[in-house]
């Protein structure tokens, strides 16, 4: 009898335990259930050669997470059909947001009506997908850009009253929307101020080196070159690097864009006179904040949201304005907003280097 009773309290107890432990597993999966995000958002870059790109995946997703979305991101190493794969990708994740940073400018339409008919917003980040129905395209005012890039030689002395001189204009890639505006914008501020585009060029998919061999190879032309325009600061400092093996550097004025480090390094030292700050801090933590409203139903708020004509569709844009940097303005806009260290830029020229209080 004691037997008995002995297995008969061992399965009562068995039991308990087997509720138990099953009462346990749901609240360990509701409670999983509630920490899953609710929002997923999908993000292609183009590649991460560009300086600023990293820094612009980085405050996005931190943003993102803070407002509570998990985001996945993509590198498609400049490769369009790549792409392309990852945008399918996303589509078959179902995923509530894609933020692209296209490649090619003209090769996504299909991608983007695909992942629309799947009930999918799509984002434009920084470079305009034309000719499709996207829910937001933001970026930085292109043409600001590059008139600020013109009017920097013209301060240096290029063209102006009396007109004259000479400009190379070695821009990125030209599937790239941003750089037609850029270029537009420049030309017209060149025209305007009588100066003559001798040549333009174009680096295939932002190949910095492309740029460099240019100057190789058109070393008789750079005796008539008065100035240099550069699509960004990477193709420049192939320039810069191709210019100082000429015993050139510091004599042909050089402008840029992205303030990245060695540019303002090269500011600094005398070799580059301007570059173009563009604060992706804000460009990112903005686009996260409208990936998160558009995710949930909202619509984009904010004057500084407009709209814009592209082909046939009036898109939501958001264009944030960009910062002219010189020699005279480098402290207080770079290092006075933590964009770069102050003894990074000065690295090289350390007697230079301002002087603090203390």
């Amino acid at each position: 009898m004691r037997t008995c009773r002995g297995i008969l309290l061992l399965a009562a107890l068995l039991l308990c335990v087997g509720v138990a432990a099953c009462g346990r597993e749901e609240d360990d999966q509701t409670e999983s259930e509630e920490q899953a995000p609710g929002i997923r958002i999908g993000m292609s870059f183009d590649s991460f050669v560009i300086e600023r790109w990293q820094r612009d995946r980085d405050v996005f997703v931190s943003v993102a997470k803070e407002l509570g979305a998990e985001v996945n991101v993509q590198n498609a190493n400049g490769d369009i059909e790549e792409q392309k794969k990852q945008i399918d990708y996303f589509i078959r994740k179902g995923m509530d947001v894609i933020v692209i940073i296209c490649i090619d400018s003209d090769a996504l339409q299909e991608s983007v009506e695909k992942a629309k008919d799947a009930g999918i917003r799509i984002v434009a980040y920084d470079r305009l997908i034309r000719n499709a129905d996207v829910d937001l395209y933001i970026s930085f005012d292109n043409e600001m850009v590059g008139t600020m890039m013109a009017q920097a030689l013209v301060d240096e002395g290029i063209g102006g009253e009396n007109g004259g001189g000479n400009v190379l204009m070695l821009g990125g890639s030209p599937t790239d929307s941003n750089v037609s505006m850029v270029e537009d914008a420049f030309v017209r501020v060149m025209e305007d101020n009588g100066v003559t585009i001798l040549d333009s060029a174009h680096a295939q998919g932002w190949k910095a080196e492309l740029a460099a061999a240019y100057i190789y190879s058109h070393e008789a032309l750079l005796e008539k070159t008065d100035a240099i325009m550069c699509g960004n600061d990477d193709l420049a400092t192939q320039v810069v690097r191709a210019l100082s093996e000429n015993r050139m550097a510091g004599d042909i004025p050089v402008v840029g864009q992205d303030a990245d480090l060695a540019a303002c390094q090269r500011i600094v030292e005398g070799t580059q006179i301007m570059t173009v700050y563009k604060p992706v801090e804000k460009l990112a933590t903005r686009a996260a904040e409208a990936s998160v409203a558009l995710a949930r139903g909202e619509s984009l708020q904010g004057e500084d949201v407009t709209v814009l004509e592209n082909g046939n569709y009036e898109i939501p844009y958001i264009g944030l304005e960009p910062v002219s940097v010189n020699r005279d303005n480098i402290d207080d806009v770079i290092i006075g907003s933590g964009f770069h260290l102050k003894e990074d830029v000065y690295l090289n020229v350390p007697e230079k280097m301002p002087q603090t209080d203390e």
